[in-house]
């Protein structure tokens, strides 16, 4: 059920791509590691420009959510997509994996572990009920539905924790390909986007007051940016609300990639010892993770002033949407339409289960 084509070897990138990587430019010389990532940054950069200013015009859009969308506008415009597929490849890879770390990272500044204590165990407790229920429930549907490799364990984790972002961290400790992510954040981005539109209709109808509609949509949607668009049409009493608990979801990614983590050695070291060599075991916590727990530890004690968080919130932004660009450009919508029917079946029901789980969560909380 792959989402995209597959990859041609370097020689035939080179002849395909005549002066934009390995033979083929100029006197035939090579192009060195910095100029084969510069035309793909650089689409990257131009991306970025386009998403905030779209947002800039239309709040309601996420500007994160818009880099995902372009990336797939990209890969599938006629003339683009060859550039895409071709001298583009390396920056937007290097961007979907380094930059995406990087913006893990920074979103530690946005968690201030007083703003969460400052829910109450029992509210905390309900959080982490909904996120624990809400990643088997959705682990449980992929392999009910029958999708392959790791898909189930990344829409899992991107639908029950912090969207694309989660889908990378997970993605990296599992040493899964970067195709195999593409599925999952295509997913994720749609499922979200959908949650923009149809939560502010239902906030009436299910006679929600502002804050408990703020807490369910900070329960129930994937993707920091598309909670502060949901919960936003409620007034700035929801936002609020609606931030707190979803970053209080977030924090939950550092111990969940970290139980796969271990899960990943454990499964990598019997599977050396069955084969009798020594292999090779991926770290329990990534570095980025790490830097991401160091980042909240930096927000936690007041060591960053209101301007180094304001820049770290921009810098993330700027880290985070090349990478989504980068993922999204991976999707190819014939591909997708033909082989994913199944996987949006599967997804929808994991929204409506992420969705009835946040609900009732905040309904108990009071």
């Amino acid at each position: 059920m792959s989402t995209i084509r597959p990859r041609t070897s370097a020689a035939s990138e080179a002849t395909a791509t005549p002066g934009w990587g390995g033979r083929g430019g100029r006197g035939g010389r090579r192009r060195g590691p910095v100029r084969s990532l510069a035309p793909g940054l650089a689409a990257c950069v131009v991306a970025l420009a386009l998403a905030f200013g779209i947002h800039a015009l239309l709040p309601s859009l996420p500007a994160m959510t818009l880099a995902v969308v372009l990336g797939i506008a990209a890969a599938n415009l006629p003339g683009v997509s060859g550039w895409v597929d071709g001298s583009w490849q390396p920056g937007l890879r290097f961007a979907g994996k380094h930059l995406m770390r990087a913006g893990i990272v920074l979103l530690g500044l946005k968690l201030s572990l007083g703003d969460i204590a400052a829910l109450g165990w029992q509210s905390f407790a309900l959080i982490v009920a909904v996120v624990l229920l809400s990643f088997a429930g959705t682990y449980a549907l992929g392999k009910l539905f029958k999708l392959p490799g790791d898909a189930p364990l990344l829409i899992a984790t991107g639908f029950s924790i912090c969207g694309a972002s989660a889908i990378g961290a997970m993605a990296a400790v599992r040493g899964t390909k970067h195709q195999d992510t593409v599925l999952p954040v295509a997913l994720v981005t749609l499922c979200g986007t959908l949650a923009i539109g149809t939560l502010p209709l239902l906030m009436h109808p299910l006679g929600l007051d502002a804050v408990t509609f703020g807490r369910w949509v900070g329960a129930s949607v994937h993707d920091v940016g598309q909670v502060v668009a949901a919960s936003q049409t409620a007034g700035a009493v929801a936002l609020s609300a609606a931030v707190v608990i979803k970053l209080s979801r977030v924090v939950l990614l550092a111990p969940i990639v970290a139980t796969a983590g271990l899960f990943e050695r454990r499964r990598r070291r019997a599977t050396a010892a069955a084969a009798d060599h020594a292999g090779t075991f991926p770290p329990i916590v990534p570095l980025f993770v790490l830097g991401f727990l160091a980042m909240i530890a930096v927000r936690s004690l007041g060591w960053a002033s209101p301007a180094v968080l304001d820049f770290g919130n921009l810098a993330q932004e700027i880290a985070l949407g090349p990478a989504l660009f980068g993922l999204g450009s991976s999707v190819r919508v014939r591909e997708l339409l033909h082989a994913g029917p199944r996987s949006l079946v599967m997804a929808l029901f994991a929204w409506a289960l992420i969705a009835a789980l946040g609900l009732g969560a905040v309904v108990l909380a009071g």
